[in-house]
This record gives structure tokens, sequence and C-alpha cells, in this order.
């Protein structure tokens, strides 16, 4: 663990991909992340995190060359025919720091990346530039180029050709539940909403290209964390094995202070953990009100 990691950071995201291998070629090969760690999901770690038929799965740990500690774990499993991305509630999206962000559709050629939103400034967010893209899971990635601090919250200026996760964004059938439950189960704070034309809400759901969506920054103080988005009606629940990792981007880890004084209900009691991602420290998995995965790792103790 390093001073990095404060209340609300962004420890790490999980994506279930169906070619362990490939995906390693991507995230590795192409993304340049280190690979740390590789081994089949333990059953007690699988059953934290209340998808015990995971266990055994092949996974492999990676983290950005900046040395940020923020790691993306690949875990091997079925991909379900009808997954498609940004229409499920859950975690929609990974928002990674990266640098020359309008070379990225160049660097991506040849891979296993899908290019579904090349590089543009989005309307009345000047603050960076992002480019999306689809994984071999279907997991959906965002590189975004840091231009300057927001009003109410600092963004990373990346500090290797791509860096850790800053943001993640929720489908969530009612924003102003999901946010409530941040700020008292999680302790985190509510930020700045927008409204705004969001191309890939609108083409995921065949909306006009003038429809319009309200999100909302969930931070902790000036860290923004988790981007909350209101979805259409036509949204649906995630499919897959409930005893499974859900397919995509399946599950989140965050840092806090002290697991004792959330006001959540853990799927297993917590326990201490080795490894790179843990580092000896105390974890526990919630779900939120999106049915999302939440993984805790205590760093005040």
């Amino acid at each position: 663990m390093t001073d990095y990691l404060t209340h609300g950071r962004i420890a790490g995201g999980v994506i279930s991909t169906p070619d362990l291998d490939a995906a390693l070629a991507d995230y590795h090969g192409c993304l340049s992340l280190k690979l740390v760690e590789q081994g089949t999901l333990d059953a007690d770690l699988a059953a934290s995190w209340g998808c015990p038929k995971s266990a055994g799965a092949r996974f492999a740990t990676l983290e950005p060359e900046s040395g940020a500690h923020c790691f993306i774990r690949l875990v091997e499993a079925p991909l379900p025919d009808d997954f498609k991305p940004t229409r499920t509630y859950g975690w929609a999206a990974y928002e990674l720091t990266v640098k020359d962000v309008f070379g990225w559709p160049d660097r991506l050629q040849g891979s296993g990346f899908d290019i579904v939103g090349p590089p543009k400034a989005l309307e009345g967010l000047p603050y960076f530039i992002p480019m999306q893209v689809t994984g071999r899971g279907r997991e959906m990635i965002y590189l975004n180029e840091v231009a300057e601090n927001t009003p109410t919250s600092d963004l990373p200026k990346a500090g290797s050709l791509t860096d850790h996760i800053f943001i993640v964004i929720l489908a969530t059938p009612d924003r102003e539940a999901s946010l409530k439950w941040f700020e008292q189960a999680l302790k985190l704070d509510i930020s700045s909403s927008y409204t705004l034309a969001y191309s890939m809400i609108n083409n995921a759901f065949g909306l006009g290209s003038d429809y319009r969506t309200t999100l909302t920054m969930v931070q902790k103080g000036r860290l923004p964390i988790i981007e909350v988005d209101d979805y259409p009606d036509e949204a649906t629940v995630r499919q897959g094995d409930p005893e499974m990792l859900p397919p995509g981007n399946a599950m989140i880890t965050l840092a806090v202070d002290n697991l004792d004084a959330l006001d959540v209900s853990f799927i297993t009691p917590p326990v201490r953990r080795e490894g790179p991602v843990y580092g000896g420290r105390r974890t526990a998995t919630v779900r939120g009100l999106a049915d999302e995965l939440i993984e805790l790792i205590e760093i005040g103790g």
C-alpha cells in the first residue's frame, strides 16, 4: 500500500473475459500494463464476492507502469451471447487516464479492442478528451487524456502511456437512490451534476442524437470516484449466472479507511488477504443498489 490510497480511491476493476490469453495480449501487449500476478481464483475469494461458481477461474492481475496502486484483474468467464455493453444496470465502464489520446486509434490496430467512440471533446466538459473502446468480454473502457481540473475535482494526468482507473461509471435504475446510498453507506460526497447528449447511451439504445442524460459525480473531497448515470427505461438487469462474476465490467475495488465504520452488509465477513492488490489488509465485498459489486480494502487499520 502507498500514500496513493485514500478513502474512496479506486484500487482496481475486475473484468470478465472469455479468453484470458487473448485479453492479456490486449491489456499487457497493447495497453502496456504490467503483469504482476497470474493464477486461478481462490474459492474463498470468489465466495467473498458472492460468486462461488467463479472459483477456479484463471485470472491475471495488471498494474500501470506509473506504479499507481490500481489494478485491472482479468478473470476468464463465459460470455453470454446476448450481452451488450451500455444497456444493463451495473458497472458500465472504467475510465483510464492516458497520454496522447489522439494516438490511440493507431495503437489499437490489430488488437481485440473495438473503437466505439473515437477521441472527441464532450459538450460542456472541456476538462478531458475521451475515447471509448470495448474489449473481448464486451467490457467498456474509456481512454481519457486529462486537460485540466474541473471546478470541483482534481483530475490526474497520466504518469505513463496508460495509467490508472480514475473514474468508474455506474448505470442505475434510480440515480438519486444510488447517490444517497454512496453518501450514507460508504461515506462519500455527492458533487456536480451534468445534463448532456451522451453518445454512448444514445447509440446503445437507438435514441436520437439530441436525447440528454443526467449524470452526477460521487467524490471524496476533490477526488472523483463514481459517475452515476440515469439510464433509459429500456435498460435491463444484467444477465448471466448469478453465482458467477457478471459479464463485462464486473466489479470495482475501493479503498476505505475503516470497514467497521461503514453502514453496509458484507457478502462475507472481512478477512485479511495477501497479494499485490491487498497487501495483507482486511477486505470485504458489498452490493450496491444497482446490484453492482464493490470490493472494499481497509487502509486505516
